[in-house]
């Protein structure tokens, strides 16, 4: 018992990271792709996960060899507007989220609701539920209650999702086909540069690889420690690839055999219930409502986090600014049930935006590995910066597809 709670403590970052990226803007773009794509799109995800992998265990290292994170870095050594312009671009991308999330969890427990209550219970009400319940979490102050809580979140929706897999899992060929690169056929090119860049911006998150650097210095760790952060790393990626994919081939080997489009999330329950039964319905809402709650956790909470760190401060989220902080962007979940917007369309622009940002997280990364007097001996090699080349190439890509994609979405409305 002893050795397991220990194993469970050393994989709580990784935990943590895996919770905060795989919640209903991961669930959305990979039930999107599922439905729309089948399994043809398995190669981004595995590709983005690999990339999570290696920029998650290289921003840890570099917290590891440096004592300084991401943010105190771009500050000191390469310029504080560095250091500003994440902070501002990171809360944008979680106040779109936020929106998007409580829109769908919203949507998603109206249309389940219906089947034990006679027109279902409004999503205004699951809204203000489910903000009054993360913010209540927050007012807590304790980072510590954070992480066990959303390892809970995490733990429920991974069996939730695995279990759909194999009720619903499409043939292994069709898994198989899907690890070979490609852009699907599409009356749209647009709309599936759209899907692959919000899959790519969800999963790929810049806040992941600047939050990483906070979580080991909090951890305590040290250069004593470099093997256990990139144990903790892989399994972080590992876990968003199965989990991710199991979503991907819920919708594929259901809605994509049958021809249907997805537009709406909630309408996931009402399509598979008469494909897969109320079991397979009832496993995926509460995997996308557990899926929800851990990335509202981190959600509210990153703005605080990414101050106190900029500021090189110790961490504490009771600060009075905090609470009012994290309330106002709480609040920014009423939006889609207030003004009845289309809440998939918001979370898959807020991920694609998430695509913009990132060939500015590799390359401040290249460059401060470049620094030996940061580094010392663990300067990056001619390997590591080969594949950091590589990978910005990748992400510059990915923003210009992201880009365009917004702009076709934008000018369509």
């Amino acid at each position: 018992m002893e050795k397991l709670r220990t194993l469970f403590k050393s994989l709580l970052p990784g935990i943590f990271l895996f919770g905060f990226t795989v919640g209903t803007g991961s669930v959305t773009a990979m039930a999107k792709a599922g439905a729309d794509y089948g399994m043809s799109l398995l190669w981004t995800i595995f590709l983005s996960c690999a990339i999570t992998f290696f920029l998650i265990h290289l921003y840890g290292k570099y917290t590891l060899v440096s004592g300084q994170t991401a943010l105190q870095s771009f500050r000191k050594y390469i310029h504080p507007a560095v250091g500003f312009f994440f902070i501002i671009t990171l809360t944008a991308h979680v106040c779109g989220s936020v929106i998007g999330v409580m829109g769908i969890l919203g949507d998603v427990c109206y249309e389940w609701s219906k089947n034990f209550i006679e027109g279902g219970i409004k999503p205004l009400y699951f809204a203000i539920f489910y903000i009054a319940l993360v913010y209540i979490i927050f007012l807590i102050g304790k980072t510590a209650v954070f992480k066990n809580i959303l390892a809970i979140f995490v733990g429920i929706m991974a069996i939730c999702f695995l279990i759909n897999f194999f009720l619903l899992m499409p043939s292994a060929k069709e898994i198989a086909l899907g690890m070979v690169p490609n852009i699907p056929d599409s009356e749209s090119e647009k709309s599936a540069f759209l899907v692959i860049a919000s899959m790519v911006g969800t999963t790929v998150f810049s806040g992941l690889f600047i939050l990483r650097t906070t979580l080991v210095k909090e951890a305590g760790w040290t250069m004593n420690d470099l093997k256990k952060q990139k144990k903790d790393a892989l399994f972080s990626g590992f876990l968003m690839f199965v989990v991710s994919g199991s979503i991907m081939a819920a919708a594929a080997g259901t809605l994509f055999s049958k021809g249907i489009k997805l537009e709406n999330v909630s309408e996931m329950i009402t399509l598979l219930e008469p494909m897969a039964g109320s079991f397979a319905v009832a496993t995926f809402t509460i995997g996308l409502i557990a899926a929800g709650l851990s990335s509202q956790f981190p959600n509210v909470a990153l703005l605080p986090w990414l101050l106190d760190d900029y500021y090189e401060r110790k961490p504490n989220l009771r600060r009075a600014s905090y609470r009012i902080i994290a309330l106002l962007i709480s609040l920014l979940g009423l939006i889609v049930p207030v003004f009845n917007a289309k809440p998939i369309a918001v979370m898959i622009t807020s991920q694609a935006f998430g695509a913009l940002v990132l060939p500015a997280t590799v390359a401040c990364i290249i460059f401060l590995g470049q620094k030996e007097f940061l580094l010392g001996k663990y300067k990056f090699s001619n390997w590591t910066n080969f594949i950091l080349i590589l990978i910005l190439i990748f992400s510059l890509i990915m923003s210009y597809m992201s880009y365009t994609s917004i702009i076709h979405s934008l000018s369509s409305l």
